[in-house]
């Protein structure tokens, strides 16, 4: 890197997930079939209803400066949906929308995190969750978990991690890379460490809450003793499927909600509008009208599943939401396939792509150095061809 940059974008990671859809288009624009499975982002066209308010918004002359925090309106949609599916409660004054669910997050980094605060990342966790954390002066502390204990956090590991320097707590469930869920009950536990640890702050990511195959969502924000600590992040980049609009916002304590308004309008301002406009009708429509998508998502988890099963290395539990498998295949480490050395995630991320032509993503990216993530959010073709490649690479 160039030394006249700063040493915090120097010292930061690219994303990992980014980089290898990059990567993808690159082979692709180059003529070679590259079947990608890395990225997050689901394959379904956006809701007609959706289209149609997003048309009706530029219709209706839509087009000036939003709020920083986000319109009135969608605010309300915003509180409404909150209530309705998560018995949560807020004002306006605690809702804040952003340009997409990561610069929420980044947002609350900023505004929390002072120089050495540790913020604690249950293991395996989203990319961008500890380069953020950095970038805000925190000290990222993973908690390790395992594909025995579908990749939760217990409340001894928890308790186990906490110093007087821990600031911050940050998870998703659905959980993104592993598709862990957490229940009540799960999360209660670790709620009943927490609350003796009063300064630690919650960050509770729900980006994948409808896409859920258990029927059940749980929030930690629900809990009466944690409400005033925890910090919802939610969007509608997954479950309606519009990745590109870029809307997400958090429900939290009005005294967090502020300074991410106050950081927001010193970095991009308010969201756009006619984003806006259309997640005010994607808000106020019940999650059964996308509840299409989730089946199809339950489908090719049962399709994807079965076909690992049948390629030796391969160490698979069973996902309860989003739309990614996390399997462990340190069985390769150390082997050589090909004449290649496969002695890292990282390696067999990179062996597939070049021998198999399939996209996957390392965990090494997610915190954990045994897996790797591979995304569902494919045709139930890709997935079989996908499946019967990497099968053919690895014999």
């Amino acid at each position: 890197m160039d030394q006249r940059l700063s040493k915090r974008v120097n010292e930061m990671a690219t994303s990992a997930t980014l980089a290898m859809a990059a990567k993808t288009r690159e082979l692709k624009e180059q003529g070679i079939d590259i079947i990608g499975l890395s990225l997050g982002e689901p394959d379904f066209p956006i809701p007609e209803f959706v289209k149609e308010a997003a048309i009706q918004a530029i219709k209706d002359n839509y087009h000036s400066y939003t709020p920083v925090d986000g319109y009135g309106d969608l605010k309300k949609a915003i509180i409404t949906k909150f209530k309705r599916d998560n018995n949560l409660t807020y004002k306006p004054s605690q809702i804040v929308v952003s340009t997409g669910a990561k610069q929420s997050l980044a947002n609350l980094t900023m505004v929390l995190l002072d120089d050495g605060d540790e913020v604690l990342l249950p293991a395996p966790y989203w990319v961008s969750y500890a380069d953020q954390c950095k970038v805000a002066g925190g000290v990222p502390k993973e908690i390790p978990t395992s594909i025995e204990t579908d990749f939760k956090v217990t409340a001894e590991a928890l308790e186990a991690a906490i110093t007087p320097k821990t600031k911050m707590i940050i998870y998703s469930s659905p959980c993104n890379p592993s598709g862990s869920v957490y229940s009540k009950k799960e999360l209660r536990a670790l709620a009943d460490v927490l609350v003796k640890y009063p300064n630690i702050i919650v960050i509770s990511d729900e980006i994948y809450e409808h896409i859920n195959f258990i029927g059940e969502h749980a929030s930690m924000a629900e809990f009466d003793d944690m409400y005033d600590r925890t910090v919802v992040v939610n969007g509608v980049s997954k479950a309606f499927s519009m990745t590109g609009w870029r809307i997400g916002y958090i429900g939290g304590p009005e005294w967090i909600a502020r300074a991410c308004d106050k950081m927001q309008g010193q970095v991009t301002s308010g969201a756009n509008c006619i984003a806006q406009r259309a997640t005010i009708t994607a808000l106020e429509n019940p999650p059964s009208k996308i509840k299409f998508m989730v089946d199809a998502f339950k489908e090719r988890r049962t399709l994807i599943l079965d076909l690992l099963s049948e390629i030796e290395g391969f160490k698979t539990n069973k996902p309860e939401g989003a739309f990614y498998v996390f399997p462990d295949i340190s069985y390769f480490f150390g082997k050589t396939l090909r004449g290649k050395n496969i002695n890292t995630a990282s390696d067999f991320s990179l062996y597939l792509l070049e021998e198999a032509k399939v996209a996957t993503v390392t965990g090494e990216a997610f915190g954990d150095p045994n897996c790797i993530r591979i995304s569902y959010a494919a045709s139930e073709s890709d997935i079989k061809e996908s499946m019967k490649r990497i099968k053919e690479a690895l014999n």
